[in-house]
């Protein structure tokens, strides 16, 4: 028998003065069994930087050819493409090919680094690509709980992510 996904809900109240963008989100998040809680804060902190009433949580990790968070337009064509974490360079190379924008947070450490030399130079060529590394999330997963009730404040390219009892201060790291 197969292990089911988790399921995490999040009110998130985003107050983002770099875009002028506040509104609150109730959102189901599904962890998947082989998926960290780090990861799912990365994901959850993806969608705040990028709130928009068409973002979305797509298959992810479970699914082959969609990402983590996506925006598509009203003809189905995608207009924003989200991972988090490393993934391999064939499938960044295919997403840039899909969608019009692709945007990647990687979150381990040490570890991202290692991934970035590896995969840069074959990535350069990629127009439409972002990345973005959070040098030490770690703290992300003491927000974590399966009711949160979060918000995210954004200001100057920084996130603070507060719960009632907690409050981690991010700020992405732009590689590409």
């Amino acid at each position: 028998m197969a292990i089911k996904s988790t399921v995490y809900k999040a009110e998130l109240q985003i107050s983002d003065m770099d875009r002028g963008y506040y509104h609150a989100h109730s959102l189901t998040l599904a962890m998947h069994p082989s998926e960290t809680e780090e990861r799912l804060m990365v994901r959850l902190v993806a969608f705040a930087l990028h709130a928009d009433d068409q973002l979305s949580f797509a298959g992810g990790i479970s699914a082959e050819d969609e990402p983590d968070l996506w925006r598509k337009d009203l003809t189905g064509a995608i207009d924003l493409w989200i991972e988090a974490g490393q993934p391999d360079e064939k499938r960044i190379r295919r997403a840039c090919g899909r969608a019009r924008q692709v945007v990647i947070y990687t979150y381990s450490g040490r570890g991202s680094g290692v991934w970035w030399a590896k995969v840069s130079g074959a990535l350069a060529r990629c127009k439409n690509l972002q990345v973005f590394d959070f040098p030490d999330c770690s703290a992300l997963t003491g927000l974590a709980a399966r009711a949160m009730r979060l918000q995210a404040m954004l200001q100057d390219g920084e996130l603070q992510l507060m719960s009632d009892s907690a409050s981690v201060a991010l700020t992405p790291i732009r590689r590409m």
